[in-house]
């Protein structure tokens, strides 16, 4: 590309040279035949200027100053629109080195100077979102850093108050002891559910490997329904599961498929108790596997809806601590959906909540 664009600004600029040695050459001839003219015919002032000029410089110094003079001018002429387009391209390029990369060249020509801005202006971009993407991932880097710190201190500090409380003896029986044993527990468990959480977040972030196999997804569910009917219970629910008469086949990690769906339907035992109901279902359609999590508690705000799969974000924060969460669960959804090469997507309304997964088929036997 660059030797062809060099070989296109050579040839032209020996195309203005040509032009203008050619110009060149016909005005002096015009001035010769001018001179004769005035020579031999009485023309007044030319005739006395013409004899001057011999006079003072001289045949060939005039004829050589007239035509070094016309070159120029021609060559400045014929060039003078690539040598603007190359002082535009210039201030463009040091205005980039400055450091404006979002500087570009504007120039309404398709020809070699053309095509070099163009290119200028896709390296420009190209740098630009370079250096964006790296800012970014700084700032979700000291993101993840605030979020983790303050996720892990709250579950600490209780850890560290209740044993501290026990280590003082400052409890009054066994029962408030075992109670005071408890909590410290429990809180315990909610800071390995958080790294645990966050490994798992972190290599599914990093397009972890995956060991895919042909999958009946269908009965993938149904085992994962029987295993979470006495959470459901327990939530005081009912888990309703509806699969297709055919068997929807995917290839797929199975032990990353099954973490899809626990993070769905926990996220709906935890969120749509008020509903009662939680619905698992599959269908086949156009290509793909759809399989969905709905419940029926209450919905989530319309302006939430698009940062529900963001790492650490909740809808409701304090019911989040409540129920356990990480705040990283859907994310994990999210991204092992699109290690599969398939995607994820949540609507809610005042009747519902849904979860859609949707991951490609690769095909359906009776």
């Amino acid at each position: 590309m660059i030797a062809k664009l060099l070989f296109g600004i050579r040839w032209k600029m020996l195309l203005f040279f040509g032009m203008s040695v050619a110009s060149t050459a016909a005005l002096l001839g015009v001035l010769y035949v001018a001179a004769v003219i005035a020579t031999f015919f009485d023309m007044g002032f030319l005739e006395t200027f013409v004899k001057w000029v011999y006079r003072s410089v001289g045949v060939p110094a005039a004829v050589a100053t007239i035509g070094v003079l016309s070159f120029v001018a021609f060559f400045l002429l014929l060039s003078r629109s690539m040598i603007r387009d190359m002082a535009v391209i210039t201030r463009a390029v040091q205005q980039i080195a400055d450091g404006n990369l979002q500087s570009r060249i504007r120039l309404d020509t398709e020809d070699e100077l053309g095509v070099l801005a163009a290119n200028i202006n896709r390296m420009a971009e190209r740098l630009h979102q370079s250096i964006e993407e790296e800012r970014r991932s700084e700032r979700a880097k000291a993101e993840l850093i605030s979020n983790v710190s303050h996720d892990l201190r709250t579950p600490l500090t209780s850890i560290t108050g209740y044993l501290g409380l026990i280590d003082q003896d400052r409890y009054r029986d066994e029962p408030e002891l075992r109670y005071y044993v408890s909590i410290a527990y429990d809180k315990s468990q909610r800071m390995r559910r958080l790294i645990d959480d966050l490994f798992e977040y972190t290599r599914t972030s990093g397009g972890m490997k995956l060991h895919a196999a042909p999958i009946d997804l269908g009965e993938l569910l149904g085992q994962l329904a029987a295993h979470m009917r006495l959470d459901a219970e327990a939530a005081g629910m009912e888990l309703r599961l509806s699969l297709p008469p055919a068997r929807v086949m995917v290839m797929a990690d199975g032990d990353k498929l099954v973490r899809i769906f626990e993070n769905l339907l926990t996220n709906a035992l935890a969120y749509g108790r008020a509903g009662r109901y939680a619905d698992l279902a599959l269908i086949g359609e156009n290509g793909s596997a759809v399989a969905s999590v709905t419940n029926y508690g209450d919905p989530i705000p319309y302006g939430d809806l698009p940062h529900l799969f963001e790492r650490f974000y909740r809808v409701d924060k304090s019911r989040g601590e409540q129920a356990g969460g990480s705040g990283l669960g859907l994310a994990i959804a999210r991204n092992i959906t699109l290690l599969h090469g398939g995607s994820i997507h949540a609507a809610s309304d005042e009747a519902q909540t849904r979860f859609e997964v949707r991951l490609p088929l690769i095909s359906q036997e009776p």
